[in-house]
């Protein structure tokens, strides 16, 4: 791997394409869309699910939260979408990463969260440490009801700031996530540490 201060890639400015679990939808359920005949979610149909779905309080209500990590839920996403309820303890969060080639979008149910992201494509393959230039950093606050959806590529980190309040979100990605890249950051170096497959985190 390369240091920060070695000759490494340079993201620019480029503007982007824009985990105790129980599942609650049947295999059949997560088939793609596009194998039963069926139109793909849209970007906005993903956003206006897991806003509906927020507002569902016996839901919500139904997650288990453990204050010593996060909690999860599978859920029936639209259109073979891959959907998920999530519990998040105070001062947790995901870690910087990426969906691949799906797009998605995610909703606060209760509490808030804190989303970091990156206003850059990054290489698909072939880096494993890469120089951020200036100015590619978003970050947005998602209090209850308030939501964003992204596209494919999409790189961020999601954070429960709180002290002492539980966070929950749903989240839908269409296609069902094929992989998940996971990166550290240090200043303006990002860094690859690892890939998950499906099977990791299902």
């Amino acid at each position: 791997m390369s240091s920060a201060h070695s000759a490494v890639p340079t993201a620019g400015s480029v503007p982007s394409p824009s985990s105790a679990s129980s599942i609650v939808s049947s295999s059949a359920s997560a088939a793609s869309a596009a194998s039963s005949g069926g139109a793909a979610p849209t970007i906005a149909e993903l956003l206006e699910f897991v806003r509906r779905t927020a507002r569902n309080e016996e839901l919500i209500a139904s997650l288990p939260l453990d204050p010593e990590g996060r909690t999860w839920i599978r859920l029936d996403g639209p259109g073979g979408s891959e959907a998920w309820l999530i519990g998040w303890p105070p001062g947790t969060g995901t870690g910087w990463h990426d969906h691949a080639d799906s797009i998605g979008a995610f909703t606060t149910a209760a509490g808030a969260l804190k989303e970091h992201s990156l206003a850059v494509r990054l290489p698909t393959d072939g880096w494993k440490t890469l120089e951020l230039t200036d100015g590619v950093d978003r970050s947005r606050e998602l209090a209850t009801g308030q939501g964003r959806a992204f596209g494919q590529n999409h790189v961020h980190e999601v954070l429960n700031e709180s002290e002492d309040v539980h966070a929950v979100s749903v989240h839908a990605y269409y296609p069902p996530l094929p992989r998940i890249r996971r990166f550290s950051r240090t200043g303006a170096v990002l860094r690859l540490e690892q890939t998950e497959s499906p099977e990791d985190w299902q």
